[in-house]
């Protein structure tokens, strides 16, 4: 029985500890509540601090704003209210009034070119305030009789045009002279372009430096060329007798002019009076050729039916006749070349014979032979390699120090040679024919090729090209043929193009053409006719800005 009795007594104490255990479980759950909500309760704190601050900061901002309202003027306060609007609430409502504004600004601007376009439309649509009955009578306007109006003729039936007719040839002739309309003429939205914005930063910019904004053109631009007609050069020694040659001093301001009066004179340069400064006369020497050294020492002269060489020192001023060169069996010296270089003189004789002498010494080096007659002969720009142009068309390329043919062409389209030269850069050959054309070659095709093919063909004149001259910038090319009175043309290098207000026909001041150059620095151009004048003109060079064009002696 004990035993009994101490089983349940064992068996109730874990029976109560089991049942005390289930009942204390639940107390984990609720203890999460409590915790929860004193989170919160805690966040709900910081928040309220929080939205407390902002507002302390809020009025401690709008005191401030209230205080400096108070120093401002009323009339400021006026205008920023209305410019702002009434901000005393909300500072936040003017930024989102601000950001809005920007907004609708940026839609707007897509807009702009069509409410623009737009616009000039409703311009153009404009009707006149009154209409004058007189302006809808055609006027006839009489231009033969008119010396300006006279000029922009284009045949003899526009002797009467209407006042519409002449006002759109003077704008032709506008637009021609400037190479088109220009930018200021344009009207409308035609002259808006889109890059109207950085044309005006860069105007705003230009307006902020000072210096010298004009620029020169690094080419002669074509089409027009202006010149300026000067006093003739031989003006202070007036001759009727043809003149023969015509040439400026290398290193001088001083132009010669020779002619069949058996004279040689030299003038300054100055474009104005060009005094005479010397004569000197050759007694029974009507003469061919005329010309300086390659240093301006000396004046070689030849005459029409001798064989002396007249050497005149212009420094010693002594005139030595060179009567005879031994070796060299030519009955008569007509046609000569100086090298650029000052070493050479080549000497062109009958049977197709040229002949290379000593410029020091006047001894004969070597002589040359072509196929035919020479018509002209010229040195390369470094003086290694000689030009002859033959009578049937064929043009011989020799070396100098070895006097070998070293190439030989056809001249393109040529039957009968007249004359040759090359350019002082080195860069072209130009070759006249009887037929009036010139074919200008590149050079590198002259000395490689058998059948070169020339860059272009001028055919502005119809008689024989006597005369080719470059500049020395080799911008300009001058031919001309003396079997014509006003065939003398200036061509536009590298465009191939002819000036096409050179010469003035209704003038007829050119006459004939003999001879013709350019001064060292291109700034004068001289030519020799017929009647014993020499022609001299002052080239001016076109200097281009942005917008403008300028004129300015070279």
């Amino acid at each position: 029985m004990p035993g009994r009795k101490a089983r349940p007594g064992s068996g109730n104490t874990p029976r109560k500890a089991a049942r005390s255990s289930q009942r204390t479980l639940p107390a984990g759950p609720r203890a999460a509540p409590s915790a929860v909500s004193a989170a919160a309760a805690a966040a709900a704190a910081a928040a309220a601090a929080a939205a407390e601050e902002e507002e302390e900061e809020s009025r401690l901002r709008q005191r401030n704003r209230l205080t400096l309202e108070d120093d401002k003027p009323a009339a400021e306060r006026c205008l920023e209210q209305l410019v702002f609007g009434d901000v005393e609430d909300d500072e936040d409502a003017l930024l989102q009034r601000l950001r809005s504004s920007r907004g609708q600004l940026h839609g707007s601007s897509d807009d702009s070119e069509v409410e623009n376009e737009a616009k000039d439309n409703l311009s153009q649509k404009r009707k006149p305030v009154w209409v004058d009955e007189d302006d809808e009578d055609e006027e006839i306007v009489d231009m033969k009789n008119n010396r300006f109006r006279k000029d922009i003729m284009k045949n003899a039936s526009e002797s009467k045009l209407s006042k519409d007719k002449l006002q759109k040839r003077l704008k032709e002739e506008f637009q021609h002279a400037m190479g088109g309309v220009p930018d200021w003429a344009e009207t409308g939205g035609k002259r808006r372009t889109s890059s109207d914005d950085e044309s005006e930063e860069d105007e705003d910019d230009l307006l902020q430096r000072t210096g010298n904004f004009i620029s020169t053109s690094t080419s002669l631009p074509r089409g027009i060329l202006k010149m300026k007609n000067c006093r003739p050069a031989n003006a202070e020694r007036p001759t009727t007798a043809r003149i023969s040659s015509v040439q400026f001093h290398p290193g001088a301001q001083v132009v010669m002019v020779s002619g069949v009066d058996n004279a040689i004179s030299l003038f300054q340069v100055d474009g104005k009076t060009n005094p005479k400064i010397q004569s000197i006369y050759l007694e029974k020497f009507p003469i061919f050729k005329a010309c300086f050294s390659a240093n301006g020492e000396e004046v070689l002269a030849t005459s029409m039916h001798s064989k002396v060489l007249y050497v005149y020192d212009m420094l010693a001023g002594k005139l030595i006749p060179v009567h005879q060169v031994r070796g060299l069996k030519e009955k008569r010296v007509k046609r000569f070349e100086v090298s650029p270089d000052g070493s050479f003189l080549l000497i062109n004789g009958i049977a197709g014979f040229s002949h290379l002498l000593s410029m020091k010494t006047k001894e004969l080096i070597g002589s040359m032979k072509i196929n035919g007659r020479i018509a002209a002969s010229t040195f390369s720009s470094d003086s290694k390699r000689i030009y002859n142009s033959s009578g049937n068309g064929e043009v011989y390329v020799w070396d100098v120090n070895s006097r070998k043919c070293i190439n030989r062409f056809l001249d393109e389209g040529s039957l009968y040679g007249l004359s040759i030269a090359v350019s002082k850069n080195g860069q072209y050959v130009a070759c006249g024919s009887k037929s009036g054309v010139v074919n200008i070659y590149n050079q590198d095709s002259c000395l490689q090729q058998t059948n070169p093919k020339p860059i272009k063909a001028i055919m502005n004149l119809v008689t024989g090209v006597t005369s080719l001259a470059f500049n020395p910038t080799t911008e300009i090319l001058a031919v001309a043929s003396r079997k014509m009175k006003e065939a003398v043309r200036l061509v536009h290098l590298p465009s191939c193009t002819v000036f096409s207000n050179f010469p003035v026909f209704k003038k007829s001041a050119v006459s004939r053409v003999q001879t013709m150059d350019f001064s060292p620095r291109s700034g004068y151009f001289a030519l020799g006719n017929e009647q014993g004048k020499a022609l001299m003109y002052r080239c001016c060079i076109i200097i281009q800005t942005s917008e403008d064009f300028f004129l300015k002696s070279s």
